[in-house]
């Protein structure tokens, strides 16, 4: 089996991978020059896969083209681009529309074509089914079609693309087939759906629950900090129950592509072909979207404290990628709260292990390099995400004396305050 990889980000480097290890003869495709010369050096540009995994991805045949002529003759073909939201907030398929173009110019007879890419309910039916079928080709009978959710999550040691259960659903059931035959070589098991809108849906609906509840969590964490009730030992104590009740955590905001972005593309299709809102998700959104500005209001009553004026104090930022122990900085919540410090006159500073030249609406941020002088220099501190290295030790941290507001919940000391 011969396979193209459309796309070489989080998503669809680690499928390379996983099918090239399968022994799928895998050629990957960016459009980013970059990326295809990087990977070709052995360099690897995501969290989940080191140089050294590049190195056996290449010595096991896998290379990487930004010639959308390779595609022709493969056997399945993969998307795996960018869904963003455009600056109005609704879905971007621009990468997606683009990605189909080039594949329906160099589709051969009896390829299959899987969109892993997250989109809105339709999009397998609506948009690229009607692409590739143009010339006067038939979906089902002269190429195949279905959508596959991604479920990567970066950073996730335990449950990978080839432990975490594959979603499938082909237009046809031939489609289907084909699509579950590629991916059962590499995942331990593939579930399939009645069609790919029940696909789309699946993967909207996992994370509107997670943005829901998360939401839930980070407006009991305010309620709870006015009403003087601490917000992590409710979490501790619910979540003893053994049923019923699933623990979800308070934060500075939701961060990543998924979460922030997906159940944006379900509302805008509830909108768009029903005229209605979907209110769960708008809500959740209003909710969520608040924290940078609950986190800058605490630390300014921080400051007042200290009878210090935001205006002008040093605040340091501790981890600015979206989750802990990554590079990934999409979405992440740090980006709005470093930009409500920066109106109210905050002197910024930031440290992460993971993340160098950080910037803000195209300002450079001053990255701190000794991480226990720019404790010790702070007015104040302000963990964002508790990476691995910040947690095992956190004397640097908690001994410097200032004062630290942990978005995180997981450090203690005198001069800790959490949400």
């Amino acid at each position: 089996m011969r396979a193209v990889i459309v796309g070489l980000g989080y998503v669809g480097l680690p499928l390379a991978n996983a099918a090239s290890h399968a022994g799928i003869d895998v050629v990957g495709f960016d459009v980013n020059p970059r990326t295809v010369d990087g990977l070709a050096s052995g360099k690897s540009h995501i969290d989940d896969l080191s140089d050294a995994d590049i190195a056996s991805l290449l010595a096991s045949g896998f290379r990487a083209t930004n010639d959308p002529a390779e595609i022709a003759g493969a056997d399945i073909v993969v998307i795996c681009v960018p869904t963003p939201l455009d600056k109005a907030g609704r879905p971007d398929l621009a990468a997606i529309i683009s990605a189909t173009k080039s594949i329906a110019v160099n589709l051969t007879p009896g390829t299959t074509v899987v969109l892993e890419s997250t989109t809105y309910p339709g999009t397998t039916d609506e948009i690229l089914k009607p692409l590739l079928e143009e010339g006067g080709r038939v979906c089902g009978k002269d190429f195949f079609l279905a959508f596959s959710p991604e479920r990567i999550d970066p950073g996730n040691e335990k449950y990978t693309i080839t432990n975490t259960p594959k979603i499938v659903g082909g237009v046809t059931e031939q489609c289907t087939a084909n699509a579950t035959a590629f991916y059962s070589q590499f995942v331990s098991e593939v579930v399939t759906a009645r069609g790919p809108r029940e696909a789309e849906t699946a993967k909207l609906l996992e994370n509107t629950y997670r943005h829901v509840n998360i939401a839930l969590v980070n407006e009991m964490a305010q309620f709870c900090h006015a009403m003087g009730i601490d917000i992590w030992d409710v979490v501790r104590l619910a979540k003893t129950k053994p049923f019923g009740f699933q623990s979800f955590s308070p934060s500075a905001g939701v961060g990543g592509h998924c979460i922030p972005i997906d159940p944006n593309y379900l509302a805008y299709k509830v909108r768009t072909d029903l005229n209605r809102p979907f209110r769960f998700v708008e809500l959740a959104e209003e909710v969520n979207q608040s924290m940078p500005t609950f986190v800058s209001q605490r630390l300014q009553d921080m400051l007042n404290d200290q009878y210090k004026s935001a205006r002008g104090s040093k605040v340091l930022l501790l981890g600015v990628a979206y989750k802990a122990n990554i590079s990934d900085r999409r979405e992440s919540p740090a980006v709005p709260l470093a930009k409500k410090l920066l109106a109210m006159g905050c002197v910024l500073q930031y440290h992460d292990p993971f993340v160098s030249n950080w910037t803000v609406d195209g300002e450079p941020i001053d990255e701190a390099t000794d991480l226990a002088a720019a404790c010790s220099a702070a007015d104040a501190i302000i963990i964002v995400q508790a990476h691995k290295s910040y947690v095992d030790e956190t004397a640097p941290i908690v001994q410097s004396g200032t004062p630290v507001l942990d978005a995180t919940g997981r450090f203690t000391g005198k001069n800790v305050a959490r949400l």
